[in-house]
């Protein structure tokens, strides 16, 4: 977005940032083996493709690094204020600017404010009776423990999602006991990931155009598997076939095969790739473990069976808070009104945007723009399109507020919950997709080209609007904190 707005000219803006560096989900996960899902040349910004991946599907380290290059050669870090953690945002309907006060005491006034918060940046923690009583390490695979030696230890990894099938073949080699705890099997397919070759990326660098078609073709093989996503899930079913075939090759043990075996339609939950997820299983150091968790003690988990196995360390990939309605901090915008009391039934924007009632506040990544075939940069990059129209819309015609229409995102909703309807989430199993009440208010039900044509450009006729000419920029308050 900072990018996006200089290369417009529109230079009076500010970073806040709560950490000490960039980066991200791709800063904070840096447990053992974490990589993407997605291909690095479609999972990288399409004004600065990377002729230097190293690897089909890039690691955290690469990531970071090739976003800290995108800091440096754009000239944004004179914009970033880093340390810094907004606690509160309350629009001003007099002034048409957002104050916004952070828990280091500062007061900022904006006419603009733009949420990339991250769709999965809070560790949803669970709820298990006696985690606290444990005696040995307990973290969060996104609060990585790097000083947690490993080696000789007995760990337990409580959860069977991305990150998981990440760490446990990572660790698997080097500890005395790995106990996974599984509640639901994921799907898992063989993940096409090869070193990309010197010459290769010789040839990228050389001929920029030739990577652009690489990236081309990965997007639209990525994006044919929306129809069976969104319009016919049962185009899955020969994924399924294939992935039980991939089980059966890679798990000798009935037993334990049998364990693996998912009961839900193939995509309803995410599609995990992995070459040595199984192989790891298949250790004689590791067991899966299937009996819910009764209560944790001092010294190791019970299991509802009664069992006890004794652990000096607890991972717990248990993923993120993503479908709950919750403001990323407090949010009150027109006439007082709370964001999360707007979304306690479920989160909603217009083009996962903007909110009716919060005016000049944008989203990225906000409700109903999460994938589930695709590249999350794709949809990023549609979103900051239409937002940067959106502020070039108000600094051309001296619009103090615009605040989409009620009307507009009743409707846009309605369409996407209809959608809904006919997809493959809406098969029957549970996800960090859905909200506890069952709606899904995470995912795009579409393809994401369908997306970008929505966001192309800012259509004022969706929007209240009011003038003014007090310009867009962010300045000190007068006030005291």
């Amino acid at each position: 977005m900072a990018i996006r707005l200089k290369r417009a000219g529109i230079l009076d803006f500010t970073i806040l940032e709560q950490a000490d560096e960039v980066g991200g989900t791709w800063r904070d996960n840096v447990y053992p083996g974490a990589a993407c899902d997605v291909e690095s040349h479609l999972y990288s910004f399409s004004f600065e493709l990377n002729p230097g991946w190293t690897r089909t599907f890039a690691s955290q380290p690469e990531i970071l690094d090739y976003l800290i290059h995108c800091t440096e050669k754009f000239g944004l870090r004179p914009h970033m204020r880093f340390r810094t953690s907004v606690s509160r945002a309350e629009f001003d309907e007099r002034t048409g600017l957002w104050t916004l006060r952070t828990r280091e005491g500062e007061t900022l006034r904006a006419r603009a404010v733009v949420l990339g918060c991250g769709g999965l940046s809070r560790p949803a923690y669970p709820e298990i009776p006696g985690l606290g009583t444990f005696e040995g390490r307990v973290f969060h695979s996104a609060r990585w423990d790097r000083g947690a030696a490993l080696a000789g230890k007995r760990v337990a990894v409580i959860g069977t999602g991305a990150s998981a099938i990440q760490i446990v073949p990572s660790i698997a080699p080097e500890v005395e006991r790995l106990y996974v705890y599984q509640r639901t099997p994921p799907w898992i397919l063989p993940k096409p990931d090869r070193p990309i070759r010197r010459f290769k990326r010789t040839l990228f660098q050389r001929w920029p155009v030739l990577q652009r078609l690489e990236r081309l073709g990965i997007y639209w093989q990525r994006e044919a598997l929306g129809l069976g996503f969104v319009f016919w899930p049962g185009l899955l079913r020969a994924g399924e076939t294939f992935a039980r075939r991939y089980l059966r090759r890679g798990i000798a043990d009935p037993a334990l095969r049998a364990k693996l075996v998912p009961t839900y339609t193939m995509g309803c939950k995410r599609i995990l790739p992995s070459n040595d997820y199984y192989p790891a299983l298949g250790r004689d150091n590791v067991e899966v473990v299937t009996e819910a968790i009764e209560v944790v003690r001092s010294g190791g988990i019970v299991t509802r069976d009664g069992k006890e196995r004794l652990l000096d360390v607890i991972v717990l990939a248990t993923g993120f808070q993503a479908a709950e309605p919750a403001a990323p901090f407090e949010i009150v915008g027109r006439a007082g009104q709370h964001l999360d009391e707007v979304w306690k039934s479920g989160a909603e924007a217009y083009l996962g945007t903007t909110v009716s009632g919060f005016p000049n506040l944008f989203f990225i990544v906000g409700p109903n723009t999460g994938l589930g075939h695709n590249s999350m940069v794709f949809m990023i990059e549609s979103q900051i399109s239409y937002i940067l129209s959106a502020i070039g819309t108000m600094r051309a015609r001296d619009l103090d507020v615009v605040d989409v229409l009620p009307e507009i995102q009743r409707r846009y909703n309605e369409r996407l919950r209809a959608r809904f309807r006919k997809s493959v989430w809406a098969t029957g199993c549970k996800s960090w997709y859905q909200t506890k009440d069952g709606k899904n208010t995470t995912l795009w039900p579409g393809f994401t080209f369908e997306f970008r044509l929505k966001t192309r450009r800012f259509d004022a006729r969706d929007y209240e609007l009011r003038s003014g000419g007090r310009g867009a920029t962010l300045e000190p308050a007068t006030e005291t904190p």
